[in-house]
């Protein structure tokens, strides 16, 4: 049964000039978002203001998780120019900040590792004041896969847990929660030095001693940044909303997670992932 959604929760689908620049821009280059394909509610605003997510190694993704709108499939050949082509609109776009994630493809061998590295590697080499943050998906749990992107040396490693524990089957088929904290878990001691985060959706049917457990896992594996936002179900044939959080939730969460140590917390209705990324970071390294 999907409940009704709240009238203040209302997204702003006005299209401005920048938007529709950077919409043929990406087209005209050959190359997605994920702003694009799981419809973003915040893509007028991140568009409009020049940022995006770039969503690489296809848009077809070899799982069938329940709250996410990528296609889903068979994907196609690894494309070799790709990694090139995201540095060569990072620099044409005038970006300082570079979120890189991709669909999930456990029909490769390293799980698509080897092109975010190449993908780091050509953004530093175009644009050299640029910071890098690299939203992977779970490798299967290989640590050569792992270690691949590690050594590209990420400012900011992304791995999002995305729901509590007990709703992983339901709402992350192929995934597992404790390979998912243990990957963060090896990212940071692989290198001390490394940032590292997470994020998560709340709506789907989770209790509040379950968020704030998910928060204490994490901050156990030291992650260091966390975002939590409302889930928004795609379509009817998606998981249902089962509650719509209300602001002041959000910010008891922000306030929670900040009391047990996350150097930041961006919680909030709208918030995803990689919303406001290069604030959130700024952020950090001004403590």
């Amino acid at each position: 049964m999907h409940i009704k959604r709240p009238q203040w929760l209302r997204v702003n689908t006005s299209w401005g000039e920048n938007y529709r620049l950077l919409k043929s821009f990406l087209a005209d280059s050959n190359l997605h978002t994920v702003c694009q394909e799981a419809n973003c509610p915040n893509i007028n605003r991140c568009f409009e203001n020049k940022t995006a997510t770039f969503l690489i190694l296809g848009n077809i993704c070899t799982r069938g998780c329940r709250f996410c709108d990528v296609k889903r499939g068979t994907p196609q050949t690894v494309d070799k120019d790709e990694p090139k082509r995201v540095a060569f609109a990072m620099k044409e776009l005038g970006l300082l900040y570079a979120v890189i994630t991709s669909v999930t493809r456990d029909d490769l061998p390293d799980g698509g590792a080897s092109v975010f590295s190449q993908t780091v590697q050509e953004i530093r080499n175009l644009v050299f004041d640029c910071k890098v943050e690299l939203l992977i998906p779970d490798f299967l749990g290989c640590f050569e896969s792992l270690k691949i992107v590690l050594d590209a040396k990420p400012d900011v490693l992304n791995h999002n847990l995305e729901t509590v524990e007990r709703l992983y089957p339901q709402v992350r088929r192929g995934a597992d929660y404790q390979g998912s904290l243990n990957l963060l878990r090896v990212a940071k001691n692989h290198d001390q030095n490394l940032i590292t985060k997470s994020g998560i959706m709340v709506g789907l049917g989770e209790i509040w001693e379950e968020i704030v457990s998910l928060m204490e896992d994490l901050r156990n594996v030291n992650c260091d940044l966390l975002t939590i936002g409302q889930y928004l179900s795609p379509s009817r044939e998606h998981l249902p909303v089962l509650k719509y959080y209300q602001p002041d939730e959000f910010a008891e969460l922000k306030s929670i997670g900040e009391g047990m140590g996350f150097s930041h917390v961006e919680s909030g209705p709208l918030v995803r992932s990689s919303y406001q990324a290069h604030k959130q970071m700024e952020s950090l390294c001004r403590k």
